[in-house]
């Protein structure tokens, strides 16, 4: 075209150079579009990519956080289950049953005026000194509303008010029904808020852009209350205020967090003894209590189910409304079956054997994870650990079955529809007594979770209650006449997520749960036309100055510092697996070798050549990783365990959170202290549960050197930091934390079907 414009020129041709100087700026106009359009293009081709890549890197980080979340949950009910199995088959009098019975007295007396009495607060003083929120009962809205602010200005509550609070809402619980029913009309909307896990700031949030409990505006809290955070204690103060205030417009249900026991490993229980040392045992043996009485779900106008974890395909209303829920003080253990004493009170069998039933069989326990029995009690009666220890014996080939069953858990579209897996109590035969059909149906409810697929299979990697389908909610709101079911239980990015067809709505209300960034609460409100109206938040001001780049970057190195703790923990395992590619000891194998060994040992299903970048910050030379170098970067905290058998430090570690929840049973006077001697028998338990030989010396040494004061008694904490992972480039600086244990760590005990 320009050529053609100058020829014109030169040569006078008017014509020529009118075409030319027509054409040439719409030459122009549609070679920049092209460009421009070709910009785009690549602009759009690079932001979808950016786009994949944040999406893959904020799903495995999820992926990672979720899969040690849960195993940790599976582990509790699994130590539970042994203990509990430990209960039932020792003699009353053996030094390991000793150690434990006091988690499993929960109806010691039964008669309401006798724990009354235990609970009087009334020869509690509150000093002069104390400068925290005072109250009078019956309490006033003014009163309740000073409490919120007392806790927005981080002032504690006195103990003689708790235990005051405490009793006149276990007094008010007992009134209530199993299934609360309320009602909208024009002129209300109800608010449901799911899990807060201690979060305080997430509560006082939601208080502040939706108003507190009043008349007109009823509030549902759909359970997990306390746990994690470190403000639980809190949250049910403020709850309990509001309901004893409005106790026609609050409703409380339980969720699985409710529970003493699991109470034990997430940090509720010792929030409780470290903010109140002097009659803390006395508020957790009262909350033990209130947590029994709470309701198990709400219906809104005849047509919303509200409730913490979910259904199963046995699961029913009219069931769940007639039990005795007071009886299940804790969810993971079918209540036990009490006889009369000559008091005329109901006493629990495991107090009453040594007077009532000394020749007398108790009832087995059902396993929570195994319903097979090892046999007849009376076998068991002069038993010891090593007689016990003997019986369990891992079976490497049900060992891969299980761990493949929970890898297709995690692999969308793969959750099998078997219905007849016995490693969970949801796939238990509906054959039994009464009380543990009623059980299932309370576990199910505080414990299960949807999944896409049909059916109803066992949930295995929380190892307590079911995955249940689209077919099992539409029979199930067909047979009850409901359209909607909202329930909460787990973590969702946005705070809510809608499945089966918008017919279950989940709903989580703790914002930043996994780490700053890593998602949004959210709250739903009801009006008559019973269409969810959502609001979404996140407590952290932090958050709202980060780019999504930045939430995601942020996020994703904390849950990698997570697995790489969990990486070096199984060390042994993986250099195992490693050498099995290493036929010649080099110290050297190849990306894809390490990516595919990594996986055989922690069946997380993670991208892990893609993760390996951030992993393995040793030098890779052609293609080849030092997998001796890459452990070499990662030590177990402190000097004074080198003399420790190493190997013996790593299987510390891996269980970490396990061995502090079980301290924690043996320091039945929560002092933080136990004695030389209840190390030795707790040692002697763990053994068994762990399937670890460890010998007496070897017991004194680790005695020896945790004790470094010489007095006699080994600190809980003390123990516990000397087993900190330490990163040589950055700290991880853990102190108790909910991410130990992999879903790999917890098929230790599956070769044996009764355990």
């Amino acid at each position: 075209m320009v050529l053609l414009f100058f020829f014109a020129l030169l040569h006078n041709c008017d014509l020529l150079y009118y075409i030319c100087c027509v054409s040439f700026p719409l030459f122009a106009l549609l070679h920049a579009a092209v460009t421009t359009l070709r910009a785009a293009v690549l602009i759009q081709r690079w932001y979808r990519q950016y786009v994949a890549r944040t999406e893959t890197r904020r799903r495995y980080t999820w992926h990672i956080f979720q899969s040690i979340e849960y195993s940790g949950e599976q582990a509790q009910i699994k130590l539970y289950n042994f203990l509990g199995y430990l209960m039932d088959n020792f003699t009353p009098s053996s030094n390991e049953r000793n150690l434990i019975s006091h988690i499993f007295r929960e109806n010691e007396v039964c008669r309401d005026a006798e724990w009354e009495r235990y609970f009087c607060y009334k020869n509690i003083e509150v000093p002069e000194i104390y400068s925290g929120p005072h109250l009078t009962f019956p309490l006033t809205v003014e009163q309740t509303v000073g409490l919120v602010e007392a806790f927005r200005n981080k002032k504690q509550l006195h103990s003689r008010y708790v235990l005051q609070l405490l009793l006149e809402t276990w007094k008010q619980l007992r009134m209530l029904p199993n299934i609360n029913r309320i009602s909208t009309c024009q002129s209300k909307e109800i608010t449901i808020c799911g899990d807060l896990h201690g979060q305080l700031e997430d509560l006082l949030l939601i208080f502040y852009k939706n108003g507190m409990p009043c008349l007109e505006k009823p509030y549902v809290f759909n359970g997990d209350f306390v746990d994690r955070g470190k403000d639980s204690i809190e949250i049910l103060i403020i709850l309990f205020s509001f309901l004893l205030v409005y106790p026609s417009d609050v409703y409380l249900n339980r969720g699985n967090h409710e529970d003493h026991i699991v109470n034990l490993r997430y940090g509720f229980t010792k929030e409780v003894l470290t903010k109140y040392k002097m009659h803390g045992k006395r508020i957790l043996k009262l909350l033990q209590k209130i947590f029994s009485w709470l309701p198990l779900a709400t219906v809104i106008d005849q047509k919303v189910l509200v409730l913490h974890g979910g259904i199963s395909d046995v699961t029913d209303l009219s069931i769940l409304a007639r039990l005795d829920r007071h009886n299940y003080v804790s969810a993971l253990r079918p209540p036990k079956k009490r006889h009369k004493s000559s008091a005329g009170m109901s006493i629990d069998s495991e107090m009453d054997e040594d007077i009532l039933a000394a020749n007398k069989l108790c009832q087995r326990r059902i396993s929570l994870a195994y319903p097979k029995a090892f046999g007849e009690r009376e076998s068991f009666q002069n038993r010891s650990l090593q007689d016990f220890s003997d019986r369990i014996k891992g079976n490497a080939v049900d060992e891969l079955e299980s761990r493949m069953r929970k890898q297709s858990i995690y692999n969308s579209g793969t959750i099998s529809s078997e219905k007849n897996i016995t490693a969970s109590v949801s796939s238990d035969s509906i054959n039994s007594d009464n009380p543990n059909d009623e059980w299932k149906q309370v576990l199910d409810l505080l414990w299960s979770d949807p999944m896409p697929q049909d059916g109803c299979t066992p949930n295995e990697v929380r190892g307590g209650g079911c995955y249940w389908g689209p077919d099992i909610t539409e029979d199930f709101l067909n047979k009850h006449n409901l359209q909607l079911i909202i329930r909460s239980h787990e973590c969702k990015q946005d705070g809510y997520e809608f499945c089966h067809n918008r017919k279950v709505l989940t709903l989580f209300s703790a914002s930043n749960y996994y780490d700053v960034g890593s998602n949004r609460g959210a709250y739903v409100k009801l009006g008559p036309d019973l269409v969810p109206y959502l609001i979404q938040y996140q407590a952290s001001s932090m958050t709202r100055e980060l780019t999504v780049r930045q939430s995601v970057g942020r996020t994703e190195r904390s849950a990698l510092k997570v697995l790489r703790e969990q990486l070096f923990a199984h060390k042994s395992d993986l250099v195992c697996a490693f050498k099995k590619f290493d036929s010649e000891n080099t110290g050297l194998v190849s990306v894809t070798d390490w990516a595919t060994a990594v996986e055989s040992v922690m069946f997380l299903g993670l991208p892990w050549r893609m993760l390996r970048c951030q992993l393995v910050t040793s030098k890779i030379i052609d293609g080849m990783i030092d997998y001796n170098e890459w452990f070499s970067e990662l030590n177990i905290k402190g000097s004074n365990t080198d003399h420790i058998d190493q190997s013996l430090l790593e299987t510390l570690y891996r269980h970490r959170s396990t061995l502090e929840t079980i301290f924690r049973i043996v320091d039945t006077d929560n002092s933080g202290f136990i004695t030389i001697e209840d190390f030795r028998q707790t040692w002697k338990l763990l053994s068994v549960y762990l399937k670890m030989e460890i010998t007496d010396e070897a017991i004194s040494d680790l005695a020896v050197t945790i004790d470094s004061n010489q007095d006699g008694s080994i600190d809980i904490d003390e123990f516990m930091e000397a087993f900190r992972l330490t990163d040589k480039k950055s700290r991880l600086e853990r102190g108790r934390s909910m991410f130990m244990g992999t879903a790999s760590d917890l098929t230790k005990l599956e070769g044996d079907p009764n355990i």
